[in-house]
């Protein structure tokens, strides 16, 4: 079944793995070509310098790089020597493509984004644990937050992210969990998916912004 494909890490940690992916693919026939290749390599010679020049995969004008992948966007057999591929080993396998020779350059927790509903918002913001662990961010303007805030928030507004942004990873951590919150939603889905870019694991769009946490969970605070 594919939820078994997708599964978490023996960790249980709960996190999925994502992993930077580079590879050389030839043809069934060629797996002569293979061990050749994994001793100039064994020598010394880049697995991406010989994917550039041999490789039959599209991935060859990238020196064979794939990007990041995770569980569940590759074919089985490669998957699974990927994902049991000590970090920068070169490890052979074959699907139905042909023989790859793989090597994973990085590995990572998957960058989460998710949307998360006023109500249950509203749980987690009653606790002063969970207040202390989280940043929380307002990117709404000045004149906004005037007229309807919310408590513990640092307000970040949109268009003075030319002064914000480039100092974003020393303003706050990017391994904590991290929470933005605009008007109706819209804008701090924005930030949020580029906190993801710069490197931020688990970033949380309030859903509907504050106007939603107001006409769903909170009538003390003001609409506008």
């Amino acid at each position: 079944p594919a939820s078994s494909a997708l599964s978490s890490p023996a960790s249980g940690s709960g996190v999925e793995r994502e992993l930077l992916v580079q590879h050389l693919l030839v043809k069934e026939g060629d797996e002569n070509l293979l061990v050749d290749f994994q001793r100039r390599i064994a020598r010394g010679e880049d697995l991406g310098d010989l994917a550039a020049e041999y490789s039959i995969c599209p991935s060859k004008q990238e020196g064979g790089l794939l990007g990041w992948v995770k569980r569940g966007q590759m074919v089985p057999e490669f998957e699974e020597a990927a994902f049991t591929a000590p970090l920068n080993k070169v490890v052979r396998c074959k699907t139905q493509f042909g023989w790859h020779l793989l090597q994973i350059l990085s590995e990572r927790e998957e960058c989460v984004l998710r949307e998360i509903q006023p109500k249950d918002f509203h749980v987690k913001f009653q606790d002063p644990e969970f207040l202390e662990e989280v940043q929380l961010i307002d990117v709404r303007e000045p004149d906004e937050v005037a007229k309807a805030s919310l408590p513990s928030f640092e307000v970040l507004p949109l268009r003075q992210f030319g002064t914000w942004g480039p100092e974003i990873t020393t303003k706050l951590d990017p391994q904590k969990d991290t929470y933005v919150m605009c008007h109706h939603g819209m804008r701090s889905l924005q930030v949020a998916k580029w906190l993801q870019s710069q490197g931020f694991q688990r970033v949380y769009n309030l859903t509907g912004g504050i106007h939603a946490y107001a006409t769903t969970v909170d009538p003390t605070v003001p609409t506008y």
